[in-house]
């Protein structure tokens, strides 16, 4: 049974409870607090701390997704320790359909942030000082930009080996090694001695029903291989890994048409989409520069000479 407390946003969470908390990020010029809703199920029996977050990218709505999909189905209802669920953490950005911050910064650039700094910063900071030092895991859930489309994938850090059998045990189609990106919540994390894992699937402002599944999934293999919740790990496929990763762009500007399938295997010289004018003066064929698997396709119908347009990772 727990015996010792346990405290976020200022408040004692009772063993054995649902508990929903509003963190505070920021007072509008009309008064208005704005909150984002975090919500907490504590079991009875000791365990570790899980955070389950999404909406970093307020466009990134997958995420949003799964993690909906991950209350509806109670997966956050713990047999032993906690399980903190943060649907939306922009806001800002998901009320507008909008990646940024309104102060157009980039929410994911800005970590550990500043109690005196932007209107992000300051976000950062309230979350980097009031949640992220009362958790152990961190599964953080995000799209591709823009008309970018991810096939589901984990990301990790080559040399932590710990993180890669978690990745494992998640069991995506693509596991990608990723160095940290200075000032993201990943790095931020990382430093503060926490484990995460960053998915990805689909694009930004969509509810894609495959991508959400394999979040959903994943997750729950996550919670039951952690002793969260009961259950059966399910390893459906054999994960490929991504060792070394590299864009193809356009060779020209025009319409762009993809024409092989996003996680596939290509070969060097395939044919794998097209680029033509609106005026039916030319069509260029796209091939492989190289043998490779697809993990990305820029989705956008119009493309400038030195857009990415194909992800390729090998092996």
């Amino acid at each position: 049974m727990l015996n010792k407390p346990f405290k976020l946003l200022g408040k004692e969470i009772p063993a054995g409870s649902k508990t929903v908390l509003d963190l505070e990020i920021a007072k509008l010029h009309t008064r208005t607090t704005v909150k984002v809703p975090v919500i907490i199920e504590r079991s009875i029996v000791d365990g570790p701390v899980i955070l389950l977050m999404a909406g970093l990218h307020g466009d990134e709505v997958n995420g949003v997704g799964i993690i909906r999909e991950i209350i509806q189905q109670k997966l956050n209802k713990p047999k032993a320790g906690t399980i903190i669920c943060l649907p939306v953490f922009n806001i800002f950005g998901y009320l507008f359909h909008s990646r940024e911050f309104p102060d157009g910064r980039d929410l994911n650039r800005v970590f550990p942030g500043n109690a005196n700094g932007s209107l992000a910063s300051q976000f950062a900071h309230q979350f980097t000082t009031e949640i992220a030092p009362y958790v152990d895991y961190v599964i953080d859930y995000h799209t591709g930009g823009g008309e970018r489309d991810n096939v589901s994938q984990i990301r990790i850090h080559p040399n932590e080996v710990d993180t890669l059998k978690l990745a494992e045990i998640f069991n995506p189609p693509f596991i990608i090694k990723s160095n940290y990106i200075s000032k993201s919540v990943r790095f931020t994390l990382n430093k503060m001695g926490k484990t995460i894992l960053l998915f990805e699937g689909g694009k930004a402002n969509e509810l894609n029903k495959e991508i959400i599944a394999e979040g959903v999934k994943g997750t729950k293999n996550i919670l039951v291989h952690l002793g969260f919740i009961d259950g059966e790990i399910q390893l459906k496929r054999e994960t490929i890994f991504i060792e070394n990763s590299k864009w193809q762009r356009a060779s020209h500007s025009g319409m762009f048409q993809a024409v092989v399938k996003n996680g596939s295997f290509i070969k060097k010289k395939e044919i794998i989409g097209y680029i033509q004018d609106p005026f039916g003066e030319f069509k260029k064929k796209v091939t492989a520069t190289h043998d490779a698997y697809i993990f990305c396709i820029n989705r956008t119908p119009i493309v400038n000479k030195g857009d990415a347009i194909f992800h390729l990772g090998t092996q």
